[in-house]
């Protein structure tokens, strides 16, 4: 099985939609996704992703599903230097890097600063909404992998978020969420993909294949944006498009 999970397009975050740019970006990406022949097609219920999602799939919009548990990882957590409100993967690395906790693929909801808000109830919905899903189509989880009688090629696309979409790569891969937050990116239709790898009979886990691809928008000579990378060098403004 294989498991893909596409970025919204470039955001307008105040309108829950995307931005002219975004559209654009979801056009080129129009021909790779009806390319795969993928047999399912889920999306957040937030506006940006549903109209990535539609744009991108064009007559086949209708084969959509919204699942809830896809909507961005938008948990509020008091932050630890100015005690305001902000999301669980904002943090500047000379905090988080300093608890061991967040290196932890279980324990890292326990750190802290995610016991200020709903952080590990929030995570405990998307893991059980993958795990449901997974065994919707014969694998189910045990302890850290997947077991099946009879193992598919089907192919699932999902319309999501940076925030949730590293969620949940850290519950298939075993490795700690703020680690992906923190040190990874993906752009706006940037795919990623991972698939099962199946070497004893009936026991399985998932290989990550590609993360963040852009090559769909470098073909139609397109820049990747930069929506939701900071500063590369301190002081200096940061191009959203590089």
């Amino acid at each position: 099985m294989k498991l893909i999970f596409i970025r919204h397009g470039d955001p307008d975050y105040e309108n829950d939609t995307v931005t002219d740019r975004g559209r654009r970006e979801a056009e080129a990406l129009s021909p790779r996704v009806l390319a795969w022949q993928a047999d399912h097609f889920y999306c957040s219920p937030l506006g940006r992703a549903q109209d990535t999602a539609k744009i991108a799939l064009q007559k086949k919009s209708d084969e959509l599903v919204t699942l809830e548990w896809l909507r961005e990882f938008h948990v509020p957590v008091e932050d630890p230097v100015t005690g305001e409100e902000t999301i669980p993967w904002d943090f500047m690395p000379a905090y988080w890097t300093n608890f061991e906790d967040m290196y932890d693929r279980h324990n890292w909801v326990n750190a802290p600063v995610m016991q200020t808000g709903e952080v590990a109830a929030r995570r405990e919905m998307v893991c059980r909404g993958v795990d449901e899903l997974l065994e919707a189509f014969g694998y189910v989880r045990q302890d850290n992998y997947y077991i099946t009688e009879k193992g598919n090629e089907k192919v699932l696309v999902f319309f999501c978020h940076l925030g949730v979409q590293f969620v949940v790569l850290s519950h298939l891969l075993g490795v700690s969420a703020p680690v992906l937050w923190q040190n990874f990116f993906v752009a706006p239709t940037s795919v990623t993909v991972v698939e099962t790898e199946e070497r004893e009979r009936g026991k399985l886990c998932f290989r990550c294949k590609k993360v963040g691809d852009t090559s769909h928008l470098y073909a139609a000579g397109i820049e990747p944006s930069g929506a939701g990378f900071f500063e590369p060098v301190y002081g200096k403004e940061i191009k959203k498009y590089y």
